[in-house]
């Protein structure tokens, strides 16, 4: 059964776009995630597109709403950054060896070059390591193709698929022809298959042997299945590469050869072979690590790779063109950009200042906010991953000399505390450290840094409809926290410093919440028709 288009079949979407509009149109019942750049327009747009779809307060939690949707024989999508997949690991390495019912595709936005994360780990290295298969598109187009073929392929093989892209993909605009893709095979139905779904010992090691038969046999069919595209060319030069590196290579190098992969993982081995055979120089162009020339020289094809040098950041034409010609002199050194800041009148700035005023040592976490790291604060020590400044600030009350321990705060935002914060409150009431700690969530109500999106604790879903709603001073108390404050910097700066002084004075275990909207998010609600402070619905026009 097709989907038939009743709006226009040409449209110009970016990658993040082009895949929700193909899950759109392939009937996928739930798209599930967690906001994070370059990532984050795919539920917004599949949302808006009319499809069910959601804000988890994690990766983890996501993939795991997402398996159990393809458990009931609903295609689902779950969407992520690249270190989103981090904290998904543990679902994505065990649904492997899992047969699932319905289609389950999980987007791993990566970004080399860093231009919004911590790293640029490349994710290509999780598709081999779990055993899941890996398509990479290069373009809008391929973007959306390739999430229709993705569903097909997990449907067919009853095995759960990774999308890869990268954030030119994500974010560039192309046209894309939409198409009436096929739908679901059958209505949602949970069939019990305890063997099959339920991986302790006896049925994992059977799950993984089945893991390993489908992975052979999707490898066989990916060299005639049409993904991995020949374009001839000069002989004398044969390119392989995959997704965004493709298109900067065939226009660096517009007579060579090229072999265009897009399913990287299993490789079409067989295929890169003859393609090799064909010409005189073989090259492999890939952004990050040389995850694909080692895959190809593992099956004992000699190809050529691209210097160490050209591992870091994102490619374009001219860096490509300097690894044809093998340039491994030094690289222009981009001019200095200007310092991202906080916005004029952001509620965080008169924390930052009381912070560096007090000489704290400050753990601190992802968000706007790490922005305190900056002059002319530069308050902020430390910064490793999505919830990690509770940890790290509780590890170095543990280890440091009295005066310097009871100087320690673990400063977190609202959506990063919802995400993984919880469980550090959960292990400072477990583990408290000799001399108290104090934590600081700055409450902006909402997640600021990638563009404004709901939470749990803002009351609203992703489409801004109310919802239950998750008060970290309720959540402290129940836990066991006595001293908890809620308070806001901006309109009392000294009442502010003194409750911080108190506080890292007391040898307690002390939350403050700092609650104060941010302005682009307030001035967002209030254009919704919503009260900045409440989680009630939006009016009607």
């Amino acid at each position: 059964m097709l989907r038939l288009m009743t709006t226009d079949s040409r449209l110009l979407l970016s990658g993040n776009e082009a895949v929700a509009c193909a899950a759109y149109d392939a009937g996928v019942m739930l798209g599930t995630g967690y906001p994070g750049t370059p990532s984050t327009e795919i539920l917004e747009h599949f949302s808006y597109l009319g499809g069910k779809a959601q804000w988890a307060p994690n990766e983890k939690v996501a993939l795991e709403v997402a398996i159990g949707a393809a458990f009931g024989g609903g295609r689902a999508i779950a969407t992520m950054k690249h270190v989103g997949l981090n904290v998904a690991a543990d679902p994505f390495f065990s649904v492997a060896y899992i047969s699932v019912t319905g289609a389950l595709i999980i987007v791993s936005a990566d970004d080399p070059g860093m231009a919004s994360s911590q790293n640029e780990q490349d994710n290509r290295h999780y598709a081999k390591a779990a055993g899941i298969p890996l398509l990479e598109p290069a373009d809008s187009q391929e973007a959306y193709d390739l999430t229709a073929k993705a569903i097909e392929i997990s449907e067919r093989w009853h095995i759960p698929v990774l999308l890869r892209l990268t954030t030119r993909v994500c974010h560039s605009k192309s046209i894309i022809l939409r198409k009436s893709l096929p739908q679901p095979p059958s209505a949602p139905f949970f069939q019990r298959d305890i063997k099959g779904r339920v991986m302790i010992p006896s049925n994992a090691r059977g799950g993984h042997r089945k893991l390993r038969d489908r992975l052979n046999a999707i490898a066989a069919w990916n060299e005639n299945s049409g993904l991995n595209i020949h374009i001839p060319g000069d002989p004398s030069l044969g390119i392989i590469a995959s997704g965004i590196a493709c298109m900067h290579a065939r226009e660096a190098a517009p007579k060579a050869s090229f072999l265009k992969i897009k399913m990287a993982y299993p490789l079409p081995v067989e295929t890169i072979r003859s393609f090799v055979n064909q010409v005189k120089r073989a090259l492999v162009i890939e952004e990050g690590d040389p995850w694909l020339v080692e895959a190809i020289r593992a099956a004992g094809i000699a190809v050529e790779g691209k210097a160490e040098m050209y591992r870091f950041g994102e490619l374009n034409v001219s860096r490509v063109q300097r690894i044809i010609n093998q340039d491994a002199s030094p690289e222009p050194v981009p001019p200095a950009g200007k310092l991202p800041q906080f916005c004029p009148s952001c509620p965080h700035r008169a924390v930052f200042e009381t912070l560096r005023d007090l000489n704290c040592i400050v753990a601190g976490d992802i968000g706007c906010y790490t922005l305190g790291a900056l002059p002319p604060f530069e308050a902020l020590d430390s910064f490793v991953c999505m919830g990690a400044s509770i940890g790290t600030g509780l590890g170095l009350r543990h280890v440091l000399p009295a005066e310097q321990a009871q100087k320690v705060v673990s400063v977190i935002g609202d959506s990063t505390f919802m995400h993984s914060g919880i469980t550090g409150l959960v292990e400072m009431v477990y583990n408290p450290p000799a001399t108290g700690h104090v934590v600081l969530i700055l409450d902006n109500g909402t997640t600021a840094m990638t563009g404004l999106q709901e939470h749990p604790g803002t009351g609203r879903t992703l489409d801004h409809k109310p919802t239950g709603k998750i008060i970290p001073e309720d959540l402290a108390k129940v836990l066991g926290i006595q001293r908890v404050h809620v308070t806001d910097p901006t309109a009392d700066r000294d009442a502010f410093r003194q409750l911080l002084s108190e506080s890292l004075a007391s040898r307690q275990l002390v939350l403050i919440i700092a609650r104060r909207p941010c302005l682009l998010a307030a001035k967002l609600i209030r254009k919704q028709g919503r009260d900045p402070h409440s989680s009630s619905a939006p009016k009607k026009p």
